[in-house]
């Protein structure tokens, strides 16, 4: 057994907070606790926690999750569970690596070789769309995520929801599947024609095509539409999701391992998607910590179906363009083959970083602020 002897955090570009364990033998596990646009609340947040656990031994990961959970009387919520992940991912690693095995053998084993992934095309417009899509597929992508719509108010021209149809059909007109993300932007008259106009097209899923806080909104929709309902990135627990799941509101759990309390939280929700016949599909636009650690849950998740990939995402810095590679000194690791990507074979995550980049890197990186958006009225919309 191993005692925590420190834990330390790295805001680093282009968005994401990396958390250190290190135990009273030296060795390390890495975390990640990125929450977009909220980087100094969670960093907060771990300065708060991480005093309570120096001393504590680092195998008992359940017991100091449920430590940080129980002992702030206030819990949930996407701040407090971001940190809460970023430590719970490092000592799943921690152990993994302690017992020189891959993370997935501590998490049951695999009950599959390979997770099959997807990535973000964005765009708005035709011409974007056709051209992202085609980069992805050319990295080996089967599937894709794309903006359903970029603008939409309560009552809106259908010219819009056309458009959205029409792009759909350019990126399945190259081979590709796709998933639309509604980003909550689109309230229930607009959600519900869009729904019908996209059936025949027949997208993977629509993700968050209504907010998460209107419930009563996506039951109706779930009854009226064949398109499975995708969401969960704005989930943060269990009981959070179990309402959801309860009323049939959704088809695929798509909670996200750096903001719904880590390894330990996600195979929870996954077992309780799975009792529900729902699909678990984690979200991860992020980092690479957050994306092994996800992905060790998926090949060791039985429902498990597809997982989101920030493949692509650059950012220019003086240390040159970042991407989910930049900080791996073994890059092959996250390679993708046929639209999926193999069971890492090392130890703990099977990521091996680079902390002299990583320590270079957030010495120059201010925190990352939210996108603002605003309608044609001037009135700020959902990102």
């Amino acid at each position: 057994m191993a005692k925590i002897k420190s834990i330390s955090h790295f805001r680093v570009k282009p968005r994401w907070l990396f958390v250190k364990v290190t135990d009273d033998e030296g060795k390390v596990g890495w975390g990640e606790a990125t929450l977009e646009g909220h980087s100094l609340a969670v960093e907060g947040a771990l300065d708060e926690i991480i005093v309570r656990l120096i001393g504590l031994e680092a195998n008992n990961i359940e017991h100091i999750w449920q430590l940080i959970w129980r002992l702030g009387f206030y819990r949930g919520g996407p701040v407090f569970m971001s940190a809460l992940s970023g430590i719970d991912i490092a000592l799943w690693d921690l152990k993994a690596r302690r017992l020189n095995v891959p993370l997935y053998e501590l998490l049951g084993g695999l009950v599959r070789q390979k997770c099959q992934v997807y990535c973000w095309i964005g765009g708005d417009r035709p011409a974007d769309v056709e051209t992202a899509a085609k980069a992805r597929k050319e990295q080996g992508l089967t599937c894709v995520k794309m903006n359903a719509t970029e603008d939409v108010n309560w009552l809106d021209a259908p010219s819009v929801l056309d458009a959205t149809v029409e792009r759909l059909k350019i990126v399945k007109g190259l081979g590709l599947d796709a998933g639309l993300d509604f980003h909550g932007r689109l309230h229930k008259p607009m959600a519900k024609q869009l729904a019908k106009a996209l059936e025949p097209h027949r997208p993977l899923f629509i993700e968050e095509p209504i907010l998460v806080e209107h419930p009563e909104a996506l039951k109706q929709l779930a009854g009226m539409t064949s398109i499975p309902i995708a969401l969960g990135e704005r989930l943060y627990h269990r009981w959070d999701a179990k309402r959801f799941l309860e009323e049939g509101l959704i088809d695929i759990l798509q909670p996200d391992i750096a903001h719904a309390g880590g390894i330990s939280e996600m195979k929870k929700l996954a077992s309780l998607a799975e009792a529900y016949d729902v699909a678990l599909a984690p979200h991860c636009p992020l980092g690479p910590i957050a994306f092994a650690a996800s992905l060790h849950c998926g090949l060791s998740t039985p429902n498990f179906t597809i997982l989101e990939m920030s493949l692509g995402m650059h950012y220019n810095t003086e240390a040159g363009d970042i991407d989910l590679n930049t900080y791996l000194k073994n890059e092959s690791v996250f390679a993708i083959k046929e639209g999926f990507v193999a069971a890492p074979s090392g130890p703990g995550l099977g990521i091996e970083l680079d902390e002299d980049l990583i320590r270079k890197i957030a010495a120059e990186t201010e925190p990352w602020a939210p996108k603002e958006f605003y309608g044609p009225d001037g009135s700020i919309r959902e990102w």
